[in-house]
């Protein structure tokens, strides 16, 4: 096997324990919300502190990486991510558990950084897509951890022997992965990355691109179901079913869509992607019945999958340190999900769900409006242009 397949396989792998980690914690919120003993309404408060303490914390990876060499970056953020997964479960309290989960949030944005950073530089490589494909393994370990957690939560197992147990598997898992990932080293005389910088303008409007592919993803994936029970009276079970729809188009579609990508390139995929998006949402507004809406959910979920693999990707050409432009990138996007649900929650309360997913579609149709900013200058590329 050649050096440089080892490394797209090496990341690949990071890219699934780095998934597992969202999985395993996913599934057992109620238990940490007993155990802290907290509101629906303060868990949702202390819900919002992962993505500030990734937004906060995303733009610190490029100057590790530029410290440490690309792998040992890699490797040491990969393994804070994993040990913080027990943090949540320990805390007593919501004080504790905001400041467990600014931890848990702020090493997860930190390897995440790190870890697409060395996805482009294998990418571009190869001179082939694979970001997609990346992204369709954090999925796929997604649905890893969160089924162990439901068996685990079946079982009865607390949360924190289940995330003690998980966190010292995927730790172990993510150092092997991390030994054959690629090294980038930066040369003598390049400067070192700020510690906090605004984000480039580049990044700001490939972010915008990012922004309503998350804005998207996160009103479905938190609104989904309660939109089948409230505003078509379905039953839970039902409800669910969208939901999981959209889930697993995404997966799917994070998975083949490399392969569309080369045949397309990333602007004309991502113009698609952002009409099918666009189709979803008119039929979850335009639903008389479940399986409509479901259908909609699941188009939804197949629009916005690849959107993000490929705004990272068209981050890391943008210019000379691809983890600082990943990083802007990042931000931006991960601010659709802090702000996504209470926007959606927010909308609602003024009028109704319905009204909500119009915006959502009308982000859904940005995408495709503004799908050309990730071509960057000059780029001819098959497999990156249109």
């Amino acid at each position: 096997m050649s050096e440089l397949r080892q490394a797209r396989y090496a990341v690949a792998a990071v890219f699934c324990v780095h998934g597992s980690v969202t999985g395993s914690f996913a599934t057992r919120v109620p238990w940490i919300q007993d155990h802290a003993s907290v509101s629906p309404g303060q868990l949702g408060l202390a819900l919002a502190f992962p993505a500030i303490g990734a937004s906060l914390s995303m733009p610190l990876a490029a100057r590790i990486s530029h410290r440490f060499g690309s792998r040992a970056a890699l490797r040491g953020l990969l393994a804070l991510w994993t040990l913080a997964l027990v943090l949540p479960s320990l805390a007593p309290n919501l004080l504790t558990l905001c400041a467990a989960l600014f931890v848990y949030g702020a090493t997860a944005g930190m390897a995440d950084v790190a870890m697409n950073a060395i996805g482009v530089e294998v990418e571009q490589r190869l001179g082939k897509s694979i970001m997609s494909g990346l992204h369709g393994m954090w999925s796929v370990g997604t649905l890893v951890g969160s089924g162990i957690g439901t068996l685990a939560a079946h079982l009865d197992v607390s949360a924190q022997v289940h995330h003690a147990v998980a966190a010292a598997v995927l730790t172990v898992a993510g150092a092997i992965a991390c030994r054959w990932v690629l090294n980038l080293v930066p040369a003598e005389d390049e400067e070192a990355p700020p510690r906090f910088a605004l984000p480039p303008k580049s990044a700001w409007l490939i972010g915008a691109v990012g922004f309503c592919a998350v804005f998207a993803e996160g009103a479905s994936l938190d609104w989904s179901a309660v939109y089948l029970r409230d505003v078509l009276t379905t039953s839970a079970g039902v409800a669910a079913a969208a939901t999981t729809g959209f889930a697993l188009t995404m997966a799917a579609a994070r998975i083949a869509g490399d392969a569309v990508v080369d045949r397309w390139g990333a602007v004309r995929t991502v113009r698609i992607s952002g009409a099918v998006a666009t189709l979803g949402g008119v039929l979850v507004i335009l639903a008389g019945h479940p399986l409509v809406a479901i259908a909609g959910f699941g188009l939804l979920g197949l629009g916005v999958a690849v959107v993000v693999p490929l705004a990272f990707a068209a981050a890391g050409r943008t210019g000379p340190n691809a983890s600082q432009a990943i990083a802007g990138v990042a931000t931006v996007t991960y601010t659709a999900g802090l702000i996504a649900p209470s926007v959606i929650g927010g909308v609602a309360q003024a009028s109704n769900l319905t009204v909500s997913f119009i915006l959502v579609t009308l982000l859904a149709t940005g995408i495709a409006v503004f799908s050309a900013v990730l071509r960057p200058a000059g780029v001819r590329d098959a497999h990156l242009d249109s």
